[in-house]
């Protein structure tokens, strides 16, 4: 039954592989497209119209694809320079948006948009796919029952060398590039989700520091940061367009520790070590490509009347833009925002 039909705004790279986790998701489909190059949008139709899914169409502006009373939600794609009007005008016309992070460069619009959701009670979510992978419900029960006692403190990286280019999005103020935004939001997300998972709820931080290194636009190209929290906790991230880095997540607690070794975004296994105890790995491995667990909780979400994901609430997207615009402050990092 092809009863959720998903509308896409912003077909690239991303948008392909969200497409491709709802082609192979029963009970939804890609009714249509919309993109700024009409070729683009054209190709990406053209790949997705296949047997066993009603064809995606070309839609021929925004006003045409929320007029459609055939869309259920709609999953924004663009570079997240331009999230905020593309979801402004989803809120307005009342269609449910699921959005790629960050959901907008800096706290002050991400609130105001959240404030828009809220009064108009339309569902509004943060596509952070890791959160819902297979191997953090595992690694999440680990923490819920204490396995590596209290959390003392959480290392991550997040780390892959992009070849300058000012006007690349990856350096641009006006496509609010940077670091931070595009790689290091998750380096910070998901260690507020460590705190969640052994807490019941990610205490708020005590303390904020990064030292970094600004590209010739004045964006942050690298940086290392901690995150004091409660009771001793402490949060470091490296993130960086210029360095290779092991890319992996390490939970430190007073009795062992976990791992989500390489990638830890996409994590499909994991490692508990405990002293005098052998290592428990895990292997949860995704059912298509990872985007499919995102997707099912926001149809779920949608179908419930609710305007907020319980995994994925707008507290936690605030939050993290909040860490965001400090540790920016504290760089002197240069954004041209709207």
């Amino acid at each position: 039954m092809n009863d959720f039909a998903w509308a896409v705004i912003g077909p690239g790279l991303i948008a392909h592989r969200f497409a491709d986790a709802v082609f192979r998701l029963p009970g939804m489909y890609t009714r249509s497209v919309l993109g700024r190059d009409a070729a683009a949008a054209g190709q990406f139709v053209a790949h997705w119209s296949r047997p066993g899914k009603p064809a995606p169409l070309v839609a021929p502006d925004l006003a045409s694809l929320l007029a459609d009373a055939g869309v259920d939600a709609v999953y924004i794609a663009t570079p997240h320079s331009a999230h905020a009007p593309f979801v402004r005008e989803c809120l307005a016309a009342g269609r449910p948006v699921l959005c790629e992070k960050p959901l907008v460069p800096d706290f002050a619009t991400a609130r105001e948009i959240v404030a828009q959701a809220r009064e108009r009670n339309v569902f509004l979510m943060e596509a952070f796919w890791t959160r819902f992978l297979p191997v953090y419900s595992h690694v999440g029960r680990w923490l819920g029952a204490g396995a590596i006692g209290r959390v003392r403190a959480i290392h991550s990286s997040f780390c892959g060398p992009v070849t300058f280019d000012p006007e690349d999005r990856h350096y641009s103020p006006a496509l609010a590039g940077g670091a931070l935004l595009d790689i290091g939001v998750y380096c910070m997300a998901m260690s507020r989700w460590v705190l969640e998972s052994a807490l019941g709820a990610c205490p708020e931080p005590t303390g904020l520091h990064v030292d970094g290194v600004l590209a010739p636009t004045g964006v942050d190209q690298r940086c290392a940061a901690t995150i004091a929290f409660p009771d001793g906790v402490l949060a470091q991230f490296l993130c960086g367009f210029d360095c290779i880095a092991d890319n992996s997540l390490r939970i430190f607690g007073d009795a062992g520790c976990i791992s989500v070794p390489q990638t830890f975004w996409e994590g499909t296994h994991a490692v508990l070590t405990r002293p005098g105890q052998a290592p428990e790995t895990v292997h949860a491995p995704f059912r298509f490509n990872g985007f499919e667990y995102e997707i099912e909780e926001a149809m779920r979400s949608v179908r419930s009347g609710l305007v907020e994901s319980p995994r994925m609430p707008h507290a936690e997207t605030l939050a993290n833009l909040a860490m965001i615009d400090e540790l920016r402050r504290q760089l002197g990092v240069r954004y041209p925002f709207e």
